[in-house]
């Protein structure tokens, strides 16, 4: 009887812990299934990322990035291109920089047996600078290098600008106690000194400021083009035309005469001389006979 009450007890439990299984994982599917999901729109007349697109962008960014106004940068690049025609090439490049207010400040052409090259600086405005190397980059066949430069000179223009703005306080000072308070020779030579020294160190420091400021205000561009030509070997001998040989001849002609005239006068008494002793002789001979 213990046996029989002991398997039924156990049927029991079982069933119960079976029941309550079976709800707890039916909560539990429930409790996602009432997640809520956001719905997310999926537009279909997207358009797709164009890398060139964005590099252009990238570009006029940078193009139109300028530098803060309160820094005093100075630009300078120097670079050397290959080119198919030297002249063609400097000639539109010429053309790209008076576009920017820029100007040509030395041109150096050479021309040999198996390369014709173009070195000239250009000063164009520090704004069209970057504008300025990029257009320059159409116009060329190969780059050999390009170097690019900048040196920021805001410390030495905020103290130049300071020392010169102190400089004009003293001698403001000096002329107030020219005109107030000097009253002897002594008193005005000596304020008159003070003022000739601190108006040469205002003038150094003007003149060091606009110098600054045109070296900030336009950068420099070096530019080197060549253009390969097919190599001729040089002649060792030339051979004359006919018609150089009479040039030639007529231009030696002319030399002999202006060398027998320019000698003559050189010895213009002995000639003098010469012809005084040959009518004398020839007088003598004449009376003789």
């Amino acid at each position: 009887m213990k046996v029989n009450q002991l398997k039924k007890v156990f049927k029991i439990l079982s069933v119960h812990l079976i029941f309550i299984s079976f709800l707890a994982c039916s909560q539990s599917s429930d409790y996602k299934e009432r997640v809520p999901v956001a719905k997310v729109e999926v537009n279909e007349n997207f358009e797709s990322v164009n890398d060139n697109q964005d590099n252009d962008v990238l570009k006029q960014e940078a193009s139109t990035n300028s530098i803060p106004k309160h820094l005093k940068i100075i630009k300078s690049a120097n670079a050397k291109y290959k080119v198919e025609d030297v002249k063609k090439a400097t000639h539109q490049i010429k053309h790209m920089a008076y576009k920017y207010g820029a100007y040509i400040s030395d041109l150096r052409f050479n021309d040999n047996l198996y390369k014709k090259e173009n070195r000239f600086t250009i000063k164009v405005p520090e704004q069209y600078f970057d504008s300025m190397m990029d257009s320059i980059g159409v116009f060329v066949e190969f780059t050999d290098y390009e170097n690019i430069t900048t040196k920021d000179i805001t410390e030495e223009y905020i103290d130049l600008e300071t020392r010169l703005k102190t400089k004009l306080e003293v001698k403001q000072r000096y002329e107030s106690i020219l005109r107030k308070n000097a009253i002897t020779v002594e008193d005005i030579l000596a304020t008159e000194d003070k003022l000739r020294i601190i108006q040469e160190e205002i003038e150094a420091a003007q003149g060091r400021l606009k110098y600054l400021t045109n070296k900030v205000s336009y950068s420099t561009i070096q530019i080197d083009l060549y253009e390969t030509v097919e190599y001729k070997e040089e002649p060792n001998a030339y051979n004359k035309t006919f018609w150089s040989k009479i040039k030639e001849g007529i231009s030696f002609g002319w030399g002999f005469l202006e060398t027998l005239f320019i000698g003559i006068i050189h010895i213009w008494p002995l000639v003098i001389i010469g012809l005084l002793l040959f009518f004398f002789v020839k007088k003598r001979l004449n009376r003789k006979s």
